[in-house]
């Protein structure tokens, strides 16, 4: 096997909020500045377009070939750089629900992949505040591993965290990076956010890059932030606590995956799938 060569990875965290152009001149200069800063790869978290209640969501869709997506698209091609969008609201066949959809651009501003959410956030958190994800978006259908210069990313978004059998099924893809793109709120982040990224990355031996949204987006909803990237043993390489509008750097060195997984070959000892 040929190894491929270490490379510099950005997960954004970012405070989206119900303005999606000044969202998306955010969104601009976080990546101009984590390109300067060397970055080869650069996630975005979810709803990185735009969070705003669900009329004002359902209103701002999208398709993929609209402003939003076309516009990072462009910034993509002028970096030579490969860019997540860890999710944005695409329009769906119905006005009643949105996608919320995950693309990778390659540096040449090509579409390389596209996910769709699988699992919706329909939760009454500790706090007692109730989310339902499934009102505003319908759910996606398929497991997406995209290759890349550096390996096989494996995509999905915020809640699907806690579903350890989709990342299974990525790294049964050949997946050796994990993205995991996100609104978490603030209890559930307190409790859960950085131990399920690590059993995650442990897990699957493979990298985890979890880009954040963070900080209050409009009245009563707030995210949790630290934007993190977890290495294959767990370690957390790079933390982006809770500033907004920023982003944290990882080194990330496929050997290492290689490594881990010729000496605890557990995916390879798997009894059940």
């Amino acid at each position: 096997m040929t190894t491929l060569p270490p490379f510099t990875a950005a997960v954004l965290q970012l405070r989206s909020t119900p303005d999606r152009s000044a969202n998306r001149e955010r969104l601009l200069s976080c990546l101009d500045e984590a390109a300067a800063a060397g970055a080869d790869l650069i996630l975005t978290p979810e709803n990185t377009d735009q969070i705003a209640p669900r009329e004002e969501r359902l209103a701002g869709a999208e398709s993929l070939d609209g402003t939003f997506v076309s516009t990072v698209r462009e910034k993509a091609r002028a970096l030579s750089r490969w860019i997540l969008i860890g999710s944005f609201g695409e329009r769906s066949a119905t006005k009643e629900r949105i996608r919320n959809t995950s693309v990778l651009v390659d540096p040449r501003g090509g579409i390389a992949a596209v996910y769709r959410k699988l699992h919706l956030f329909d939760v009454e958190t500790p706090d007692g505040a109730s989310y339902r994800e499934s009102a505003a978006v319908e759910p996606g259908d398929e497991v997406v591993a995209a290759a890349t210069s550096f390996g096989m990313l494996g995509l999905s978004v915020c809640y699907d965290l806690r579903f350890p059998e989709l990342y299974r099924r990525l790294a049964a893809q050949g997946a050796t990076m994990l993205a995991v793109p996100s609104a978490f709120t603030v209890p559930t982040g307190q409790a859960h956010w950085e131990l399920l990224l690590r059993a995650r990355a442990v897990e699957n031996l493979a990298y985890v890059l979890a880009p954040a949204q963070v900080g209050e987006h409009f009245p009563g909803r707030q995210s949790y932030g630290h934007a993190l990237v977890v290495d294959p043993w767990g370690e957390v390489l790079a933390d982006g606590g809770q500033a907004p509008d920023t982003f944290v750097l990882a080194r990330i060195e496929p050997a290492v995956v290689e490594h881990y997984r010729t000496m605890l070959p557990a995916l390879a000892h798997r009894r059940l799938t």
